[in-house]
């Protein structure tokens, strides 16, 4: 076979990333991808009927956008086109209430009356300089930061947990539900340490870059990086499932856009039992369980704002955000699940045939849960319903996919779970094993660039590149 500098198993952000910082450097890349296309949960399908376009997983990219290293990229030059909905994130609450998280921190500070001046201390950090900032929330926890007093500060209020800051913080359901949803986008029952953390850096991502969908599905985004790394000289291939790092051609460096789980498998040979223990040792999180809807028209939402937001939190007040979370911990599916919403069409035309319109939805369930989607299917809809009287009498046809169904299109997503293992507080500092350099491994020319490294989940490239970054310098110098 022949020979490159760089074999990059797996075509997702992180894989594509990795590929790209190491092609623009002149080395022979080439990225192998076990699907037939590429993308990892950066892809869009027509999954109900045809003529309605879905994201098969990430459909809201707030990361993507800011990241400081997909934003240096000519992405735009490969066909990338950012929507900006009015409002990043509406949260509804019941009898027609609603609160909205505005792009302008002083809007949503006005929005949220007596509760603002709280949000603006501690949302102003990120709108002042989000670039900056999002550099050292994206990178290695072990490193000097570039703006080590904002990242204090963020320390300071964000390793509590997101239960005790809303509480001791804000006086009303509205601040308190629309934060608490922000959190709850780590998969960790809100009573632990970090979820603020997670909260208020996805709220000062809205401030900072707003969170946008890609015209034409979020596979564009895939497009426009498989473009890139192909201007560069890179090659990819697709339909190659690895099964031992022995069947791949001969190469200075390998990169694995595996999980723990997949990496084990396919570099046992390659890597020492004590560093395999340790691997085996990570922890997965909760899983996703996902709802594709082709709708005749649009959501008819109680709150007219919630069909100007490119995100709708349908989970209630702080209370009952608390108890949807604690659920999958405790091995159960919430009653009332906190669901995650978007509805696309609303703002991308070619989404859906004229006068119809696509969501999306997914709620947490326990990892690997395989009880009867039926139910769970009954209570995000149930949710939607509540806020969307009528929603139910919309729906032309759904695709449903159980956290199983995550992990067969996608090994990466194990028992359901989007973020690649865990993010609590330990592997936080052992992502995916406690290192000063946790891309590297024991075999020489080995890296890890998956979610399962820092900073973890989420649609930005930004373990791949530092697991790139970290291989120039020691690899090829």
């Amino acid at each position: 076979m022949t020979a490159y500098d760089v074999v990059v198993v797996g075509a997702g952000p992180n894989g594509l990333s990795a590929g790209i910082v190491l092609a623009r450097e002149g080395l022979d890349v080439l990225v192998v991808e076990a699907s037939d296309t590429p993308g990892g949960g950066v892809r869009s399908e027509a999954l109900t009927l045809p003529g309605f376009l879905h994201d098969t997983c990430a459909a809201i990219l707030p990361m993507a956008a800011g990241s400081p290293f997909l934003a240096e990229l000519p992405l735009r030059d490969h066909g990338l086109e950012w929507i900006h909905p009015p409002f990043p994130l509406a949260h509804p609450l019941d009898e027609g209430r609603c609160t909205v998280l505005h792009r302008s921190l002083e809007e949503t500070a006005r929005w949220l009356g007596v509760d603002g001046d709280v949000w603006k201390q501690l949302l102003a950090y990120p709108e002042d300089a989000w670039p900056d900032f999002a550099g050292d929330v994206l990178g290695p926890l072990l490193r000097w930061p570039s703006h080590p007093v904002r990242l204090a500060r963020l320390g300071l209020q964000g390793l509590r947990p997101a239960s005790t800051l809303l509480r001791r913080r804000f006086a009303t359901d509205e601040a308190r539900a629309l934060l608490a949803g922000c959190a709850a986008h780590s998969f960790l029952s809100l009573d632990r340490a970090l979820t603020a953390a997670v909260g208020l850096v996805l709220a000062g991502a809205a401030h900072g870059v707003g969170w946008p969908l890609v015209r034409g599905g979020s596979g564009r985004l895939t497009e426009a990086l498989v473009a890139h790394l192909r201007a560069l000289g890179g090659e990819i291939q697709t339909g190659w499932r690895v099964g031992n790092l022995d069947e791949l051609p001969p190469s200075r460096a390998t990169f694995l856009d595996l999980t723990p789980r997949q990496v084990v498998t396919v570099a046992s040979g390659r890597l020492p039992e004590r560093y395999l223990r340790r691997l085996r040792r990570f922890r997965y999180g909760p899983g996703a369980f996902k709802i594709d809807w082709a709708l005749d028209g649009p959501v008819p939402w109680l709150a007219r704002d919630c069909g100007r937001a490119g995100t709708v939190h349908l989970g209630g007040t702080l209370r009952e955000i608390e108890e949807a979370e604690r659920a999958p911990w405790e091995g159960r599916v919430a009653e009332r699940p906190f669901v995650l919403f978007a509805e696309p069409s609303r703002f991308d035309a070619s989404r859906a045939p004229d006068g119809k319109g696509v969501g999306w939805g997914y709620c947490h369930v326990p990892h690997g849960w395989d009880g009867d989607p039926g139910l769970v299917v009954d209570r995000i809809e149930a949710q939607v319903e509540r806020f969307a009287p009528g929603f139910r009498d919309r729906i032309l046809a759904r695709s449903v996919r159980t956290p199983s169904a995550l992990e067969a299109a996608n090994p990466n997503l194990v028992g359901g779970d989007i973020n690649g293992g865990v993010q609590d507080l330990l592997q936080l500092l052992a992502r995916p094993v406690f290192a000063w350099n946790p891309y590297s491994t024991p075999s020489e020319g080995l890296y890890i660039c998956s979610s399962s490294t820092p900073p973890g989940g989420g649609v930005h490239g930004m373990c791949g590149y530092h697991a790139a970054r970290a291989a120039l310098r020691r690899v090829f110098r």
